[in-house]
């Protein structure tokens, strides 16, 4: 065979590696995924959305008058597990103002035994009330929760608090979910407070599942979260509550990766639910913001949110390896894609292990909660490109 010959081939071969470990169509025009990620994720059918506004009310403590807490939108979900039943925390909004950011946030409390069909509480279980986080959290309120569960059970909550000054990444802990303990920003202790007044959200506590529960892990004998909005950070802890940012030899945040030109990812990566430790790495499923402009990716609609997964050394959580070049789910059905935000948003930040299969709560159009099952006993694709 001729040098030329086979440059071409290896290159080919090259492409195709390439383009399967990324998550590319392959040659006959099939979307496959690589190995280390999840999926495909599969809407049950004639369910979504599973959550939706509702006239509920509630005692408000700080404007002191009753509430239709959830009556604006209901979105943005947590999810975890606790006796024996899936629960999503998803943020509510109430109609205090007009546009996103203008209204208050809270958490409501829903369970399910199928992860399909949920029973809700009438009234939230997080918000902002006469205590030491208020002057952080009214009237904002409080935003995006992610959840994860230690061995023993207890429930670690990374949110956001929102002033409507600045949004600042915080920390709260459960035993029942219900009944929850503030800790107020998670990197104010850092550095001598160096970043408490960073505008930061959405940390990712890396999970494993460990005897069929899905359990915080610590990496090389800490704690570790990924977090950001705009790049992909990390942080360590030695109790899940206080959290010091990894950085730099010039004291500037660490990032680990960034948005992409030219890809579904291109003006934000922003970390989704908690991260999971598995024998390819640890896996980092997040929200990527497509640009509006010629940087975008063409084939999505402008500014819309679709998810995307990254995938980090095991010994050396800071490592990239390796992330998918196009999202696994993107907006589809019209609630997804009309809302309070019409560019389309399937904002993941719920991820649960449960009887085998892998459910995924996310936010649609920022107005209804959705979910999508992954069942590993049956390989599907992800969703179809444009």
């Amino acid at each position: 065979m001729g040098n030329c010959k086979k440059k071409h081939l290896l290159f080919g071969i090259a492409l195709f590696l390439a383009c399967t470990m990324n998550g590319q169509q392959t040659s006959n025009n099939k979307r496959e995924f690589p190995d280390w990620a999840l999926g495909g994720f599969v809407r049950p059918q004639n369910a979504n959305p599973i959550i939706s506004p509702d006239s509920s009310t509630f005692y408000c403590p700080l404007s002191k008058k009753y509430i239709a807490w959830e009556s604006n939108d209901t979105f943005n979900p947590a999810a975890t597990v606790y006796k024996g039943k899936i629960v999503v925390l998803y943020r509510a909004e109430d109609k205090s103002g007009v546009g996103i950011g203008h209204r208050t946030s809270r958490l409501g409390y829903a369970s399910s035994s199928d992860g399909i069909s949920f029973k809700r509480e009438k009234t939230p279980v997080f918000y902002p009330d006469n205590d030491s986080q208020s002057e952080r959290e009214w009237p904002g309120g409080c935003e995006d929760p992610r959840v994860a569960v230690t061995n023993d059970g207890l429930f670690v909550m990374a949110y956001t608090q929102w002033n409507r000054k600045i949004f600042r990444l915080a920390i709260a802990t459960s035993r029942d979910l219900k009944h929850w303990t503030k800790h107020g920003p998670a990197f104010s202790k850092a550095y001598n407070g160096k970043f408490y007044n960073l505008g930061c959200k959405s940390g990712s506590i890396v999970t494993e599942v460990v005897n069929n529960r899905q359990v915080i892990k610590k990496i090389n004998g800490k704690y570790f979260m990924y977090w950001g909005e705009n790049h992909v950070y990390a942080a360590t802890s030695d109790n899940l509550i206080d959290w010091t940012p990894l950085v730099n030899q010039d004291g500037s945040l660490k990032v680990l990766f960034s948005p992409r030109d030219g890809y579904f990812d291109s003006q934000l990566t922003e970390c989704g639910p908690p991260a999971i430790y598995t024998k390819k790495g640890i896996l980092l499923l997040y929200n990527g913001k497509n640009r509006a402009d010629d940087k975008g990716d063409k084939r999505f609609t402008p500014n819309v949110y679709a998810a995307g997964q990254a995938l980090f050394d095991a010994k050396e959580p800071t490592r990239l390896i390796t992330r998918l070049n196009e999202p696994f789910l993107r907006p589809m059905d019209g609630f997804e894609k009309s809302g309070q935000y019409p560019a389309g948003t399937v904002f993941i930040e719920g991820l649960i292990y449960y009887k085998n299969k892998w459910h995924l709560y996310y936010g649609c159009a920022d107005s209804r909660v959705g979910t999508a099952i992954f069942d590993p006993a049956i390989p599907t694709e992800p969703d179809p490109l444009p």
